[in-house]
C-alpha cells in the first residue's frame, strides 16, 4: 500500500472511531440523566448501548492511532487526530440542535489550515 493511501485510510479509520467515540458518550450521558450515587443510576448507566459505543470507539481508536504511529511523523499524526473535531461539531449542529460560536467556526478553520500546511510541509520532506 502506498504511504499516501495509508495516510488516508487511517486517517479516514481514526476519524470515523473518534466521531463514534465522542458521539456516543454524548448520547449516553444524555439517556444516563443527572449523575446518582444510586445503584439504579449506575445499572441505568451500565445496561446503555451507547457506553459500549463509546468503549469501542475508544478502542478503535487507540489501535488505528497506535499503528499510524509506527508509520507517520509525529508531528502531523498529532495535529490530524484533532480533525476528529470536525464531524463531531457538525454533527452536534445538526443532530443535538447546538450553535457555533464565531470563534468555534474560527477554530475549526485554523484546525484545518494547520493539518494542510503540516500535511505539505511533511510532502516536501519525503521528496
Amino acid at each position: 500500500m502506498k504511504t499516501r493511501d495509508f495516510y488516508v485510510i487511517g486517517f479516514g479509520v481514526l476519524l470515523m472511531f473518534d466521531t463514534l467515540m465522542q458521539v456516543s458518550v454524548k448520547l449516553a450521558s444524555k439517556q444516563a440523566g443527572a449523575f446518582s450515587m444510586q445503584l439504579e443510576w449506575l445499572l441505568n448507566v451500565l445496561h446503555n448501548p451507547w457506553l459500549y459505543g463509546a468503549a469501542t470507539g475508544y478502542l478503535g481508536a487507540f489501535v488505528v492511532w497506535m499503528t499510524l504511529l509506527k508509520r507517520v511523523p509525529i508531528g502531523s499524526a498529532y495535529a490530524a487526530s484533532h480533525m476528529g473535531l470536525i464531524p463531531v461539531l457538525a454533527i452536534s449542529v445538526v443532530y443535538f440542535g447546538e450553535h457555533l460560536s464565531a470563534m468555534q467556526v474560527l477554530g475549526v478553520l485554523c484546525i484545518t489550515l494547520g493539518i494542510v500546511a503540516l500535511s505539505l510541509s511533511e510532502a516536501e520532506y519525503e521528496l
